[in-house]
């Protein structure tokens, strides 16, 4: 493990992340960050692990990690408190929900129904008030549901694209929560920091979670620990600190549009590696959800300063 984050280090001192990014390298780096968060769903199919365990497993790595790259930025941390530990919990039912979603569905039912978490940022933030002003947030939220009906193939909860769906949705509804929770913090705080804390307090929710539901349990393959370093590592602290910095350089709304392009990125890499090939209806509630998402970040006021936090914290994560 030691390695491994030795190695995460060496690969963002190499990227030149803390210091200075022109303008191409910064949306390079954008664009590098969310492919890497969509490439953490494929780890859902990859690791023979349930859930629960498979997000204590990635959470406890993760924390190590923010915590190095902390260290190494000269970065100060801050302490933990009753908020971050709520923040914890809701970052911990995010991502198991989502790697569950992966799990009893597929990579594009998790990715795409998660993506439609702006819509619910955007619902939330405006407490569903119903007037002409919020005509277009009501439109938004109905391209989103139409997506979402395209990609259930039939109303049987027996369906387990129907059950993936809903659990994702679980998982963009906490994350949207997550990121207005957020807001309220990166006035005040460190985005490495928030990471970091979510992080340890999410390992910290769910290990009681963990030792009474895999008790008895096998004990994880190498292959599987090794994953979980990976994970931690590469889709987490490198990941979060590319999405950070670039957001140096890039403006919020940028920022916002290509963290919407997650789904396209980590179904392409599921064709790619798992042989995952979406049909027409996955394609075309694609195509819709990601619009929405689009549509819904360009309407949110300062979604764009939370969601690298936020998603890193899910992927970190910001979930």
């Amino acid at each position: 493990m030691a390695a491994a984050l030795r190695g995460t280090a060496s690969r963002l001192r190499t990227l030149g992340i803390a210091t200075r990014l022109t303008p191409r390298a910064a949306l390079v780096a954008l664009h590098a960050a969310v492919a890497l968060f969509g490439l953490a769903a494929l780890f859902g199919k990859w690791i023979a692990l349930p859930a629960i365990a498979i997000v204590l497993g990635r959470t406890a790595v993760a924390s190590i990690t923010l915590a190095l790259v902390a260290k190494w930025r000269h970065q100060m941390l801050g302490g933990g408190d009753r908020a971050l530990f709520v923040n914890g919990a809701i970052l911990a039912m995010h991502w198991v929900s989502f790697f569950a979603a992966v799990q009893v569905a597929n990579v594009a039912i998790a990715l795409l129904g998660y993506a439609v978490f702006p819509v619910f940022v955007l619902l939330l933030s405006h407490r569903l008030r119903v007037d002409v002003a919020a005509w277009r947030e009501w439109m938004t939220a109905l391209l989103a549901a139409s997506g979402l009906a395209a990609l259930a193939p039939s109303l049987s909860w027996d369906d387990g694209a129907l059950r993936g769906l809903g659990l994702a949705l679980v998982s963009a509804f906490t994350f949207a929560w997550l990121t207005l929770r957020n807001r309220a913090l990166v006035a005040s705080r460190g985005a490495i920091g928030i990471a970091l804390w979510q992080n340890v307090f999410a390992t910290a929710c769910l290990l009681p979670i963990a030792a009474i539901a895999l008790r008895g349990a096998a004990w994880p393959r190498a292959v599987d620990i090794g994953l979980l370093i990976v994970l931690g590592t590469l889709c987490t602290g490198l990941s979060h600190t590319l999405f950070i910095a670039s957001m140096r350089r890039v403006s919020a709304h940028t920022a916002s549009v290509v963290a919407a392009l997650e789904p396209v990125y980590g179904i392409a890499l599921a064709a790619l590696l798992l042989h995952e090939v979406p049909d027409g209806r996955t394609l075309v509630g694609g195509i819709l959800i990601v619009g929405a998402a689009i549509v819904a970040s360009r309407n949110v006021t300062g979604i764009g300063d939370v969601v690298g936090v936020s998603v890193a914290s899910r992927k970190e994560g910001m979930k």
